[in-house]
């Protein structure tokens, strides 16, 4: 793959979904989630793609992820369509992309101790032996700025950001070449948002990943990604960088989104 060819190329995207009928003889009404979404990403390079709850932003992650099938349209890594590989080949390709949820604890097992949720993926592929996949949580956990005496504890134990952190380790345990974040941040605290968020541009700078980061907050997307994508009812209605839409958004969508992005006001002095 050369530099100029995208790690992750995604064309036409649609996913369209059917409801229950409504009526016995009459068709099922359906919901257009995507309508025909394009994009690509750089080695090394990060997308955003921002839009309200409803835009179809999770419904571009599953895909992403082929943890769903599309309408039509493909999605390609490395140039390999996934939704096209046998099983066999697809289950070899999740070592290249991982995924990161919104919610830390509700992603994680909390009958499982942190060395069995790090692992997991590894044992999924169920190339290593048991104390390979130990030394490569540890080695994950340190990445993340955890200690090797957390692999035998359990999520309860642990704070939102540091719950974040493990399921972040658990994605890099494969050495993935793209991490798709959805909502990566939302559940955290402010305070602790800005921490995961230079742990993750840390990452990328150490390890050469590439991350779609799936939000609704310009803010966010604007501390991560070097492009960003505006996605309403299924549909890309702006795209550029983030300085480039914080400075000169076009589509109304864009503008409102911005609005609602909170900005500290300075005192009133009388």
């Amino acid at each position: 793959m050369t530099a100029e060819t995208p790690l992750l190329e995604v064309t036409d995207l649609v996913r369209h979904y059917d409801l229950p009928r409504e009526k016995l003889f009459g068709p099922p009404p359906t919901v257009k989630a995507l309508n025909g979404v394009s994009f690509s990403v750089q080695p090394g390079r990060s997308m955003g793609i921002v839009g309200e709850s409803g835009s179809g932003k999770s419904t571009i992650a599953r895909l992403v992820m082929a943890l769903d099938r599309p309408t039509s349209g493909r999605v390609r890594l490395e140039g390999r369509d996934l939704h096209a590989l046998p099983r066999q080949e697809l289950r070899a390709a999740r070592r290249d992309v991982q995924m990161v949820f919104q919610d830390p604890y509700g992603s994680l097992d909390p009958r499982q101790t942190v060395a069995r949720i790090v692992a997991e993926p590894l044992e999924a592929l169920a190339e290593t032996s048991r104390a390979e996949q130990r030394q490569r949580a540890s080695e994950s956990l340190a990445a993340v700025g955890l200690r090797t005496s957390d692999l035998d504890k359990y999520p309860h134990e642990f704070s939102g950001g540091q719950r974040q952190r493990i399921a972040i380790a658990r994605a890099l345990i494969t050495r993935p070449k793209l991490i798709v974040a959805d909502e990566p941040v939302s559940a955290l605290d402010v305070s602790v948002q800005a921490q995961v968020l230079n742990l993750m541009q840390d990452l990328q700078q150490q390890f050469g990943i590439s991350y779609l980061l799936i939000s609704h907050d310009l803010a966010v997307v604007n501390h991560l990604c070097d492009e960003v994508c505006v996605l309403h009812r299924g549909l890309v209605v702006e795209r550029g960088t983030p300085q480039h839409l914080f400075a000169h958004a076009e589509h109304p969508y864009t503008q409102a989104l911005l609005a609602a992005v909170p900005r500290a006001e300075p005192p009133i002095v009388s």
